[in-house]
């Protein structure tokens, strides 16, 4: 059931994308090209809400059982709604990050909270009460790393499906039935929007589908997370690399350079590919690469020993660092950050 959901979500995201072109030039949900934007023509950018449809078309077919049913499902209308508006009205970022964290907040409140976190050698730490702001914390974080990597073709959709696999396959080796349903379902609708977004894109997500599909995921590595013994804090996090260390280095560089967390620039890690000659798709099929790495090691880290985990995370910090030398972050963004350390010493 969980591949014929899969199979249904993707076509009928096939079939509505197209439709979903049409409306958003109609309305006037269209990005417009500027310096910091990379295409050079007008684009509908509603695409996420073929996305979302599809999804929810799939939801209701299927009717997963889950006491986390509707706290997602009014979550994910909540957040797809801000995005709808702010493709057509450009919301401000202060109205999107309220959203969010209300949308949040009815999750955790749903039941959805990351309440410990295993420790080597067996120790487990719980947070308590600590885990409500936690969690809140890490879906809204995941929300806004999808949303920031949304800056070329395919690029958000490729990435959130690598990670989606990976979640729904590491939820299906731990028994965890309903975080897979969801996961194939969501999986099925970003791909089949992807046949029309990826290079040379026909249509963008726009925030629509980067804040449904960010805090989509958030929410299932946390339920993945909450459900199985095994998960540690680390696999979520490493499942969504990328993204999320491009997120870090993003608030770096405006905190290095005082300016606003939301304020947007030309420094993220597919601009900085760019910069060193890749072409759009070969920059695009990188990070799809650096993407499957980090989920390979989140898998590896599931079912390795204590040696193999402390091994992976070994490779994953080399890898992290091989990233940031060779996209030049250190010697661009953050020597400012280096001189303003010197001179406090």
């Amino acid at each position: 059931m969980k591949y014929l959901a899969l199979l249904i979500c993707f076509i009928i995201a096939i079939i509505l994308t197209p439709f979903v072109k049409k409306i958003a030039i109609r309305i006037g949900a269209v990005d417009q090209p500027n310096q910091r934007k990379i295409h050079a023509k007008i684009m509908p950018r509603l695409g996420g809400l073929a996305i979302f449809i599809s999804f929810m078309i799939g939801f209701i077919i299927f009717n997963p059982d889950s006491p986390y049913f509707w706290p997602i499902l009014i979550g994910a209308i909540l957040v797809t709604a801000t995005g709808i508006l702010d493709d057509l009205y450009e919301l401000s970022a202060k109205v999107k990050f309220f959203v969010q964290f209300v949308a949040a907040t009815i999750v955790v409140l749903g039941g959805a909270q990351i309440t410990f976190i295993n420790l080597p050698f067996g120790e487990t730490l719980h947070f308590g009460y600590l885990s409500i702001p936690i969690t809140i914390i890490w879906i809204v974080g995941v929300t806004n790393a999808i949303n920031l990597i949304d800056g070329l073709d395919g690029l958000a959709a490729g990435v959130s499906s690598i990670a989606l696999i990976t979640i729904s396959g590491l939820a299906i080796s731990l028994g965890d039935g309903f975080v897979a349903f969801v996961g194939f379902m969501l999986l099925g609708s970003t791909l089949g929007f992807l046949l029309y977004n990826f290079h040379p894109a026909k249509i963008f997500m726009g925030d629509t589908g980067a804040l449904f599909l960010g805090y989509m995921i958030g929410v299932l590595s946390i339920l993945g997370f909450k459900n199985a013994t095994l998960f540690s804090l680390i696999v979520p996090i490493t499942i969504l690399g990328v993204p999320l260390l491009d997120t870090f280095f993003a608030i770096v560089r405006r905190f290095v350079h005082k300016k606003p967390l939301y304020s947007p620039d030309k420094l993220h890690l597919h601009h900085c590919l760019l910069k060193l000659g890749f072409g759009h798709k070969q920059t695009v099929i990188l990070i799809y690469s650096m993407s499957a790495l980090f989920s390979l090691a989140a898998i590896i880290f599931t079912k390795s020993t204590m040696w193999g985990s402390t091994i992976t995370l070994f490779a994953l910090i080399l890898l992290i660092e091989i990233v940031v030398e060779i996209t030049g972050l250190i010697s661009d963004n953050y020597r400012p950050l280096l001189k303003l350390l010197d001179r406090k010493k």
